[in-house]
């Protein structure tokens, strides 16, 4: 099937989501595999009964599907293998960093993962215990992941070579009884001692898993400390295969703790009903792929990105995904993503603006694309997420591939699509600047600090309506009172999402910026997203940071920071001065734009997202941590060195 409810427009189809969300949701289920159907879809907030302790209150979420059964390895592997698609490739591992390239099929995946789940299961392991998995981009992480929801096991997937620390925060929150990690990771130019992390991290927390299983890579072994430490493949050795456990709907199929936190994490709480229902039906009415696609979300199964969109989302869908290894640039070159789209067959891509900045700065003119002979033909579209995509790379992009660009909008929390493009239903104009609209199941707005209304056009904080749809969060582990308040206290009967934008004549969104972006420039709240969409917009910029900086005068005024493409030949100050015209020409002297600062690279956590308020600290000379997410922290000493030599 090509297209979900291809017969109705997608404005109908949200509205039908809105005003009965049990029959259109109830269909949605019926996509899924339950071992016990649900006959109904919502149970609206209040009381309800959790295993083993009294009725509890749900003031915010709705448990969806509550009386359904299901298991999401089930789902996502032996259904299809008993469909008879056993010899389907399930995921195509791609690793340049190690030269490794490998086909996997469904079969061979359910043969893996039933094997490890025994292997758990002979440990002691039972529905609702955690384990916490530590691994590079590999198939093994995978068959973890896959493994644990096999028993009902609450998996919590920390992006690997993460600090010491701040993984010792997360083996203390989730209490696993189980760790399981490699003994490295693989880099273009370095080896991560996964091992060594992992060992300093259990020295530093209160917490003691009973054992760690550790895969060695043959790049770099690790000494095993016995009896603590199993050897992967003795692990396995002998086990027997495990059947799939039937968990509630509304049991925790994941924690995953939320990118750049700092102190005591916020572990994100999914449920396994709702999700794998909310992931069936996005495949297929927002990225347009069918069972058998290939499709490929090139991120990290550390990040949200990861866990909905490379592992359960496809599989579900029985699509073949891709695992990479690797980086946009690099390995070996700013065309390694053409290159497995091209080897690969692949019909939709999934990443970062970040990560099309990386490869335009590289390439600016798109030399790599042609000159490669790269057939793309079987992309259908390309999708963004993560960032805000300014329309300079997302016009750069769509001339290199003569695809749509769909820049759409979700956060950790939501797990998946808050606005898109639904590509399945009814392909809309792409718009510059805009995810598009709300997906059918959110009901969004834009509100003033006093939560009232704000017209079209007006720039606000973005909020939804609860009960929110399936597949987003059920609560942070351990903290309700912070799920409470970090959430849902601002804004009554709203969850808030943290961004501000507006939404326009058409119902177009735009996601400007953070909330705490927004600056005010003698008496105007004005929107850094805005400035840099214009700054992008000129050719030698290849990508760009616009903070508030503190004025006597003006409360704060603007200032950019610019990364030049690599092939750039004016001179900096021909290209500041154009900066600072087409944002006067274009947003106004209002914005009282004058300064921009040149830098080699903008700092950003691993998932790519630009890490805007620690440099504004550095540019007021607060005092500021370094987050454990950043890629690369030398950039934050370099931007305090340049913004010194500004004041």
């Amino acid at each position: 099937m090509a297209k979900q409810n291809s017969s109705t427009g997608i404005s109908a189809l949200y509205q039908e989501a809105i005003r009965d969300p049990e029959k259109f949701w109830l269909e949605a289920a019926s996509q899924v595999h339950w071992f016990k159907p649900p006959s109904y879809a919502l149970s609206k907030p209040g009381k309800v009964e959790s295993e083993g302790s009294e009725q509890t209150e749900k003031r915010h979420t709705a448990d969806w599907f509550a009386d359904g059964q299901l298991n999401a390895c089930y789902s996502a592997l032996d259904y299809h293998v008993e469909q008879g698609h056993g010899e389907q490739t399930a995921i195509i591992y791609e690793s340049p960093v190690t030269g490794v390239s490998q086909k996997i099929t469904y079969a061979n995946l359910l043969f893996h993962v039933s094997q490890f789940a025994g292997a758990l299961a002979a440990k002691g392991l039972t529905k609702g215990d955690r384990v916490l998995i530590y691994m590079p981009m590999i198939p093994q992480a995978v068959v973890a992941m896959l493994a644990c929801a096999r028993l009902g096991l609450i998996h919590s997937v920390v992006f690997g070579g993460f600090a010491a620390n701040e993984l010792a925060t997360r083996i203390d929150d989730a209490e696993p009884k189980a760790v399981i990690a490699a003994s490295c990771g693989v880099e273009v130019k370095r080896i991560i001692d996964y091992k060594a992390l992992l060992n300093k991290a259990l020295k530093l927390s209160q917490h003691t898993p009973e054992f760690q299983v550790i895969y060695q890579r043959p790049q770099q072994t690790a000494k095993l400390d016995q009896p603590r430490d199993i050897d992967w493949n003795d692990f396995i050795d002998k086990a027997e295969s495990a059947d799939c456990v039937p968990v509630k709907s509304t049991d925790p199929l994941y924690i995953l703790y939320t990118s750049g936190t700092t102190g005591k994490p916020k572990g994100v709480i999914r449920d396994t009903g709702g999700y794998c229902v909310a992931l069936q039906w996005s495949m297929r009415a927002i990225y347009n792929v069918v069972p058998g696609d290939v499709y490929w979300a090139a991120s990290d199964i550390g990040w949200v990105v990861g866990h909905s969109y490379i592992v359960y989302g496809p599989l579900l869908n029985r699509n073949t995904t891709i695992l990479y290894e690797g980086k946009p640039v690099g390995t070996p070159d700013a065309s390694a993503f053409w290159r497995i789209i091209a080897k690969h067959r692949v019909k939709v891509l999934f990443t970062a603006p970040t990560a099309i900045r990386a490869i335009k700065k590289e390439d600016p003119a798109g030399d790599l694309v042609r000159q490669g002979d790269f057939d793309l033909t079987s992309l259908s579209a390309l999708f963004l997420a993560g960032e805000r995509s300014d329309p300079d790379t997302l016009h750069w992009a769509q001339t290199q591939l003569n695809v749509p660009v769909i820049d759409h909008w979700w956060q950790t929390e939501t797990g998946w699509s808050i606005c898109a493009n639904c590509l399945g239903v009814e392909a809309l104009p792409v718009v510059d600047g805009s995810p598009t609209m709300p997906v059918p199941g959110y009901e969004l707005f834009v509100v003033d600090k006093g939560g009232q209304k704000l017209s079209k056009g007006s720039v606000g904080a973005l909020v939804i309506k609860t009960p929110l749809p399936p597949g987003t969060f059920t609560g942070l582990w351990n903290d309700e009172k912070r799920f409470e308040e970090s959430y849902f206290s601002s804004y009554p009967g709203y969850y808030e999402t943290g961004d501000a934008g507006y939404i326009d004549e058409n119902g177009y969104v735009f996601v400007m910026s953070r909330t705490d972006d927004i600056i005010n420039v003698a008496g105007h709240r004005l929107s850094t997203g805005a400035i840099e969409q214009v700054i992008a917009g000129h050719e030698d910029i290849a990508e760009c940071a616009v903070i508030g900086k503190s004025c006597a005068l003006k409360g704060e005024i603007p200032l950019a920071l610019i990364v030049l493409n690599c092939q750039t030949q004016n001179p900096l100050e021909q290209i500041q001065r154009a900066c600072v015209q087409m944002v006067r020409e274009k947003l106004g002297a209002v914005y009282s734009f004058k300064t921009s600062v040149p830098v080699r690279a903008l700092p950003k956590t691993r998932s790519g997202k630009v890490l805007r308020a620690t440099m504004k600290q550095i540019a007021q000379k607060q005092a500021y941590s370094i987050p454990a997410t950043i890629d690369d922290p030398k950039i934050l000493d370099e931007i305090e060195i340049a913004l010194d030599r500004l004041n």
